[in-house]
């Protein structure tokens, strides 16, 4: 058995230990990490990924290794763990079985902070704005202060640092489970304190407790926030207590902060220290809860012995923690917003500094963090969500918690319902959840992605490709392309089908389309052009790229020609080009009034009804060509064949023009009853793409498919029509996979029995599991 050893002293820097850090990947182990490293130690370090922040620490003298291990604590001196370390870790119980020194990771912090002017930041909310907000002062007047901050800290450049020349340490301090009770600061800040971590502590008066013995052991200053009652009540009373907040008339508090600017993104407001004027703030962030934040870290840095000018420089230069408020992407039509806040109290500051901002509309992406805080403050959850103008909420995060039965995001969606009727849907799916965000957006919104938890990859995500899609868009003149993301192609499917496509467009002229094709083509971006989406199956992971819809301007217009001919843009319907055509009296195009769909995709496919194909009235078709120039090409020089016109496989129609017959009102009304009485008769009602399958040579497919017994054969919502064994229709909520298990028996049928391959009309596009 191994002999246990003494315990090490970190702080005596005489003699370096070697220093093992399990779950080092973590933001706060990191912290530690770094700052071991600065004062001379050997670190060590294992967790289950490897991170960018692991591979950056290895370049400073990290040893990493993944995953955690019984051997990566050999040869230790000292482990420290983070609180989510459980027994059963391997590193951890060979650690103790080796009975190395084990601590927790507050334990040597405290040690580290102990042999400075330690600075403790506490609070249930704002810890981290507050404590990078006050490393930032001191470092920017000169006091070359050490820190430790729980997050990526950019205007900081990492989230800790050592630095041995200066006399204060700035280190946030963890209150979740208890162990801040262990600091023993020169001065302490308290921010505020609610009813927070209940998986931990028994009730309000259990968090106080922790408070208050943090407060007895600072032997400085204690800065408390006048604006939080519970705060207000442990630190009012005591000798060396300094109060900031709001000015009122008649008011005791030391630091105050009034006249208040709202300069939209970020504030101004007025300094006062015990009534007499220190001078003016620029605060680069905005809201009110950091103004309350800045003035507990200017009153720090006062006490300190920072000049007031240098200060009020520092402030408007800085630029908050990740994930605080963190803008990840801004133009004139969309603002998307990254925040931590995860407890009532945060969300309703968030949500009011986004406010400030006047956006248009107010979205919301909620991630609820753990099981047992959205039981506890659900129905406060549900009152300050009523703050915005749409809220999705994703499940639960649950960091180290088991599932609660009956508690997931569905939970505070119900909670909104009872306090009002703001828009809100549960999306348990995170992955996807972009989808259903990214579209929900409109010109002037601000999205914000809530949560401590992974949410704020979804906001990553559609700001990513918010950006091409504006970019794309700025090719053209303003309003001459129309887009969004996600855009379900259900909507734009005869038979109501098919995943997002990731980048919607609708040019409204020639050149902007033509603008639009390149700006792609150079970016690598994909190109699929959908007129009315007749005769076309987009698969549920839906496609990836661009899809261009050429709809409005001169795509929808429509005119007669000096000889007698029909003009036509692309995005116009069949139908409204065949009632055209007969209000002026041509008549041959009676047959369109039944195909679902617009002249470009009806050309491209040749489409054709009653023994007439659109080719047989075509007389010239205007293209975009491969090369990316705009030309037209008469009847004789286009090659069409059945379902299939080559050169529309590379190029892109945008206009075609017609011929037909002067005819009397009358012979064209009647033709077209005839088109669409043997429509009726023959063709269902249901959502479909058209004919499926392509006519073999020796039987029409439909009537191929009828012999084998196969009508009103059915996949989930998918089912062989009753009417016409050709058409596949949607009977309500059929998905693309459906449709295609339905098209795959029926050709393999057809095979087995008929010996005939049968070709789809249809064309299937798109990707089966979500790629963007």
């Amino acid at each position: 058995m191994a002999a246990k050893k003494k315990k090490p002293n970190l702080t005596d820097l005489s003699t370096p230990l070697h220093i093992h850090l399990i779950g080092v990947a973590g933001s706060g182990m990191s912290g530690l990490a770094l700052l071991l490293l600065a004062m001379g130690h050997k670190v060590s370090g294992c967790d289950r990924v490897t991170t960018s922040e692991t591979e950056r620490m290895q370049t400073l003298g990290l040893i990493f290794s993944s995953p955690q291990t019984a051997a990566s604590v050999e040869g230790a001196d000292l482990v420290v763990y983070s609180s989510a370390i459980g027994p059963k870790n391997p590193a951890f119980a060979a650690a103790k079985k080796a009975k190395i020194p084990l601590i927790r990771r507050a334990e040597c912090l405290a040690a580290i902070l102990h042999t400075k002017q330690g600075i403790v930041i506490s609070g249930t909310h704002g810890k981290t704005t507050t404590s990078s907000m006050a490393a930032h002062l001191l470092r920017e007047c000169g006091q070359k202060p050490s820190y430790y901050v729980g997050a990526e800290i950019p205007i900081l450049g990492a989230n800790a640092k050592w630095d041995p020349e200066g006399d204060f340490m700035v280190a946030e301090g963890d209150e979740s489970d208890g162990t801040l009770a262990l600091y023993k600061p020169k001065h302490s800040v308290i921010l505020n304190i609610e009813a927070e971590h209940l998986d931990f502590y028994r009730d309000l008066d259990h968090i106080k407790e922790v408070f208050a013995t943090l407060a007895d052991q600072t032997s400085g200053k204690i800065v408390y926030c006048a604006e939080s009652p519970v705060a207000a009540e442990i630190c009012s009373g005591r000798e060396n207590a300094v109060s900031y907040g709001w000015e009122t008339t008649d008011d005791q508090t030391d630091y105050t902060a009034s006249d208040i600017r709202d300069l939209k993104g970020s504030s101004a407001f007025t300094v006062k220290k015990n009534g007499e004027v220190l001078g003016d703030i620029e605060l680069a962030i905005p809201g009110e809860h950091n103004i309350l934040n800045a003035l507990a870290a200017i009153a720090i840095a006062d006490i300190c012995g920072s000049e007031f000018s240098l200060i009020a420089r520092a402030l408007s230069s800085f630029a908050g923690a990740k994930r605080r408020f963190e803008t990840k992407y801004l133009s004139p039509s969309y603002r998307v917003i990254d925040d931590y806040g995860h407890h009532p109290t945060e969300l309703a500051a968030t949500l009011q500094t986004a406010r400030s901002l006047k956006p248009s509309r107010l979205i919301v992406l909620f991630q609820p963090h753990r099981y047992s805080r959205t039981k506890a403050l659900a129905d406060d959850f549900g009152k300050v969500l009523q703050a915005a103008d749409m809220v999705f909420v994703t499940d639960v995060y649950p960091a180290s918690e088991k599932p609660i039965k009956g508690i997931t995001g569905q939970t505070l969606v119900d909670a909104m319902k009872k306090h009002g009727d703001i828009p809100a849907k549960f999306l348990p799916d995170l992955d996807r959840a972009h989808y259903e965000v990214g579209n929900a957006l409109e010109s002037g919104d601000l999205l914000i992605t809530l949560g401590a938890g992974n949410v704020h990859e979804v906001g990553t995500r559609i700001a990513s490709d918010l950006k091409i899609l504006e970019a794309l868009q700025a090719v053209a003149p303003a309003g001459e392309i129309d887009g969004k993301i996600y855009e379900p192609m259900r909507k734009h499917t005869t038979i109501l089908v098919g995943g997002p496509a990731q980048y919607w467009f609708e040019p409204h002229s020639f050149y902007a389309f033509a603008f639009l094709v390149d700006s792609c083509r150079e970016r690598g971006i994909s190109i699929r052009i959908v007129g009315r989406g007749s005769n076309i199956l987009v698969r549920d992971g839906g496609i990836r790229g661009a899809v261009i819809h050429p709809t409005g301007g001169a795509f929808s217009e429509l005119s007669i020609d000096s000889k007698g001919h029909i003009v036509a843009g692309v995005g116009v319907r069949l139908k409204k080009l065949a009632s055209y055509a007969g209000a002026h009296g041509i008549g041959g195009f009676e047959w369109m009034e039944g195909i679902p769909g617009n002249v470009g995709g009806s050309l491209r496919m040749n489409a054709g009804a009653m023994g007439v194909e659109m080719f047989d009235q075509v007389v010239r078709v205007t293209f975009l060509d491969e090369d990316g120039v705009i030309r037209t090409r008469e009847r004789d020089e286009i090659l069409a064949f059945y379902r299939n016109v080559q050169e529309l496989r590379r190029n892109f129609a945008l206009q075609a023009v017609f011929k037909g017959k002067t005819d009397t009102h009358e012979n064209i009304k009647h033709r077209w009853h005839q088109s669409r009485e043997k429509r009726k008769g023959t063709q269902p009602i249901a959502a479909s793409a058209g004919c499926t399958f392509k006519n073999p040579e020796h039987i029409p497919a439909g009537r191929l498919i009828d012999s084998m017994g196969l009508k009103g054969e059915s996949i989930g919502q998918a089912s062989v029509s009753d009417i016409h064994g050709n058409f596949i229709v949607n009977n309500g909520k059929a998905t693309a996979a459906e449709i295609l298990a339905l098209i795959e028996m029926i050709q393999k049928k057809a095979k087995e029995e008929r010996y005939t391959d049968l070709e789809t009309e249809i064309k299937i596009i798109g990707e089966d599991e979500p790629q963007f």
